[in-house]
């Protein structure tokens, strides 16, 4: 961060600087790990990823130290002094302290048009802010004019150019600061889940090899797993980073530092990260029960075109670790990140009295049926499930092997709708069996059951280049780039990718009925926020 003093900083750098004085008394001085989450990612909860790392290493007596520099990257840009000559965007700045107070408490939540203006003003600041070089910045995005996430050859250019990179001002004098804080910086270990995260990864890793070159650079995350698990992956960064390392992280980092792991899963620790202001209104909790999926049975399922693994925590053991994690953090809500959460953690979950607010995403199952099971479910807390219903067509879900009956899914909608629990439902369009006749019901089923949709997703159909379903289809590149995981192809009904947003933008999203659950879905953030209205409504 730059210099000067606390009363010179703005409100979330004031918060931010007191958050590392806390952080520092608690830290010997010579720190073994550390941990970077690089810009830009949603900045409404910790990540949960390198909470899990740290537990483990701290388990074990190795000094961590975590920061989260998309949300100090965000808090750099947000507080730059910048002017701006269009009314949009000298409003959003005169606007920009009472639009974080909207996003950071409940005040902001009672209201979607008041909301989606404090997030897209929000927006604007920082595009202001990142003028003057070739890319955009915003809440959860870093978009380059020059650069390609999905390029080798361009993230080696973000590394051999870190100072091109919208937020070099920041990290230079960041990792200055925590040479100091860390006693020497020895390991840095990077996190990179999204593809909005590449290019300031890679500028990152760049500034170290040039400022640091002694320091062991160990790449990890979920984009890093998905890169490693393409069948014809080689590594293109050899040289740049000395260790990538693919999915659940826990052991091969102990292994890094010669300790054999005594357990599978460890406690996750959030001491970095418990006092930042979040753009929440109160802290959230990430909390991951199982990785990977339990069903691994759908068709073009990126989970299993990976073949990622299911490695659940032991149902006794997460539902204890979750407890103790809320017990110590008191968060607000509680996110249960898993790709969908078991009926056995769930009745477990409410067996043991839990009483938080949380959501989750689940499977529609027959126990979402029951309508006791969900009243259980509402009195342990939940407030909402995200369901990936994909299509209203049987067929389509057959062809799908998705393993669930539209016929279920109307009655899990009708009890979690009678008990208050609300529902983020996923669509998805344009999978290849899928025709414009069963995109309409779809729309259909979802007028139909309009009172019980709380929210909407709709996607467009990508599909995973090294999924075993691609080698029957028409395919061709969907991006230019030797680290894509996507391919396009050609329908084989004809049932294109224009042809499906239009139908989208002047159709399915326009019908009265719809219209207003798609203007309530929460900009940019999305699900990470949709519970707060639900928690302020209920």
């Amino acid at each position: 961060m730059p210099g000067g003093s606390s009363q010179d900083r703005g409100p979330l750098q004031h918060l931010l600087t007191l958050s590392r004085r806390v952080t520092q008394t608690r830290r010997n001085t010579q720190t073994d790990m550390l941990f970077l989450y690089p810009p830009a990612a949603k900045i409404s909860e910790p990540p949960a990823g390198i909470a899990r790392l740290a537990g483990a290493l701290r388990h074990h007596g190795i000094t961590t130290k975590s920061v989260d520099m998309s949300l100090e990257g965000f808090t750099y840009l947000f507080e730059k002094e910048v002017t701006a000559e269009d009314r949009w965007s000298t409003r959003a700045i005169h606007r920009k302290a009472h639009n974080l107070d909207l996003l950071t408490t409940s005040a902001g939540y009672g209201n979607i048009d008041r909301y989606r203006n404090a997030v897209l003003d929000t927006n604007r600041v920082l595009k202001v802010a990142s003028e003057g070089y070739s890319a955009i910045a915003s809440i959860a995005n870093y978009k380059s004019d020059a650069l390609s996430s999905v390029k080798s050859a361009d993230l080696m250019e973000a590394a051999n150019t870190p100072e091109a990179n919208v937020y070099f001002p920041y990290f230079k004098s960041r990792l200055k600061e925590l040479e100091t804080e860390c006693g020497g910086l020895t390991t840095v270990g990077l996190s990179m889940n999204y593809l909005n995260q590449a290019l300031s990864t890679f500028a990152l890793i760049g500034h170290l090899k040039a400022s640091y070159p002694h320091v062991r650079i160990v790449l990890g995350g979920g984009l890093v797993t998905s890169w490693m698990r393409m069948p014809e992956w080689e590594n293109p960064f050899t040289g740049l980073v000395d260790h990538m390392i693919p999915g659940e992280g826990e052991h091969a980092l102990l292994s890094l530092f010669h300790v054999e792991p005594d357990r599978k899963h460890y406690l996750p620790d959030y001491d970095d990260f418990k006092d930042l202001p979040y753009l929440s209104p109160g802290f959230i909790l990430p909390f991951c029960a199982a990785g990977g999926c339990w069903w691994r049975k759908c068709t073009f399922c990126p989970e299993r075109a990976e073949k990622n693994p299911y490695t659940p925590v032991q149902t006794d053991t997460a539902v204890e670790q979750l407890c103790t994690l809320v017990e110590t953090l008191k968060p607000t809500l509680v996110h249960i990140v898993d790709n969908s959460v078991g009926p056995a953690f769930l009745r477990k979950l409410f067996a043991s009295g839990f009483n938080t607010p949380w959501y989750a995403f689940a499977r529609v199952t027959p126990h979402l049926t029951d309508e006791n099971f969900c009243r259980a479910l509402k009195a342990s807390g939940c407030r909402m499930l995200k369901l990936g219903i994909e299509s209203g067509d049987a067929d389509v879900l057959t062809e799908m092997n998705k393993g669930v009956e539209l016929s279920l899914v109307s009655r899990a909608l009708e009890a979690l709708h009678r008990v208050g629990i609300q529902t983020y439902v996923y669509l998805l369009f344009g999978t290849p069996s899928e025709t414009e006749a069963a995109a309409r019901k779809t729309m259909d089923f979802v007028v139909t059951h309009h009172e019980k949709i709380g929210f909407l997703n709709l996607s467009v159909f990508n599909l995973p280049y090294f999924a075993p379903e691609a080698k029957t289809l028409d395919t061709s590149s969907f991006y230019d780039g030797d680290l894509t995981l996507y391919s396009e192809f050609k329908h084989p009904l004809g049932w294109n990718r224009s042809l499906i947003r239009h139908f989208l933008e002047k159709e399915f999203k326009k019908h009265p009925l719809i219209a207003p659950i798609v203007h309530g879905d929460p900009p940019v953030f999305n699900s990470n926020h949709a519970a707060f209205f639900q928690i302020n409504a209920s």
